[in-house]
């Protein structure tokens, strides 16, 4: 069951004046035209950035995400409408023979446990064709990175005024970490969302690729994040 903060409809609209920040995306295009993919997967969609990135660059894309609070958002920006956006959950994914799949924001981190993660690999690679490729990103859990994520922030919007969103750890169990989103609209309306996100170490992460049949080629330092974040990049193997 997808967060609030993405399934509800009054929240997932939220998403892009929040995390306006997206200088983590083009690390992705960049990615695509070194390996020459030219059909990609974007696994998790949300509000669709990074599949319209793709999609400008004159790549079939199709999308897909479990909340369509989201994808209703992302098919509202995608101007071109070649974009296909399909709502279903990462365990079942579309076998589209990608060229690559991606997986961006802390998507990688939303399965909590090992068998979750591995149904979501062997779905990613059944997505894929032989000997393409997988990238995706999830946080060093050395670093403790939930550490910087409570405080308030607040976005200005023309239809709603000012909104305001208060974050706060609510569980620190390693390797799990679970955090509270309080959105406070001007109009008195407060809406919440929880979230936990599991942060898997570098050998478990690699355990569980070479598992559900890639090979890691390479983890990049996360443009966005350096020094908190790898960017795996995994090949189908065959």
């Amino acid at each position: 069951m997808p967060d609030a903060m993405f399934a509800h409809p009054r929240l997932a609209p939220l998403y892009d004046a929040f995390e306006s920040d997206r200088s983590d995306l083009p690390a992705y295009v960049e990615i695509a035209d070194e390996l020459g993919a030219g059909r990609v997967l974007d696994v998790g969609c949300g509000t669709g950035s990074l599949a319209i990135l793709l999609e400008e660059t004159g790549r079939t894309v199709v999308g897909t995400d479990p909340a369509e609070a989201s994808l209703a958002v992302a098919r509202s920006k995608d101007g071109s409408a070649r974009i296909v956006w399909v709502r279903c959950d990462a365990t079942v994914l579309p076998t589209i023979a990608a060229d690559l799949a991606v997986m961006a924001g802390n998507v990688a981190q939303v399965f909590r446990t090992d068998e979750e993660w591995s149904r979501v690999l062997l779905s990613v690679r059944a997505a894929l064709r032989p000997g393409t490729y997988f990238a995706f990103e999830t946080r060093k859990p050395e670093r403790r990175d939930w550490e910087r994520w409570p405080g308030t922030t607040s976005v200005d919007l023309p239809d709603l005024g000012r909104v305001e969103r208060h974050d706060e750890l609510i569980d620190v169990s390693p390797p799990l970490i679970s955090f509270r989103s309080t959105y406070r609209f001007a109009d008195g309306e407060e809406l919440t969302s929880e979230s936990t996100l599991r942060f898997r170490t570098r050998d478990e992460i690699d355990a569980s690729l070479a598992e559900a049949g890639f090979e890691l080629r390479e983890v990049r330092e996360a443009p966005d994040r350096p020094g908190l974040e790898g960017v795996y990049i995994a090949r189908r193997a065959d």
